[in-house]
């Protein structure tokens, strides 16, 4: 697997878990998240966007698992569906 490829996974899995705590317990927009880790809604947007290749940090990969209330390795996992 190609690290872009990797990267793209996590993205993807960010803005599905994203969406299901929206589901589950109220809003959570990219903006949201952007706030709660003190970062830009562009790199929050590039995470999810397979447009872009984003990398992200272990700590900040951490910090979303608990934002989101999800295992950090729901974040890394391939299979998204």
């Amino acid at each position: 697997m190609k690290e872009e490829d990797f990267y793209n996974i996590i993205g993807q899995n960010i803005k599905k878990y994203r969406n299901e705590y929206n589901k589950k317990y109220g809003k959570m927009t990219q903006e949201l998240l952007a706030e709660k880790l003190n970062t830009s809604v562009s790199f929050i947007s590039k995470l999810e966007s397979k447009r872009t290749y984003q990398s992200i940090s272990i700590p900040t990969l951490y910090k979303i698992s608990i934002i989101l209330k999800i295992p950090i390795d729901k974040l890394i996992k391939g299979d998204t569906q």
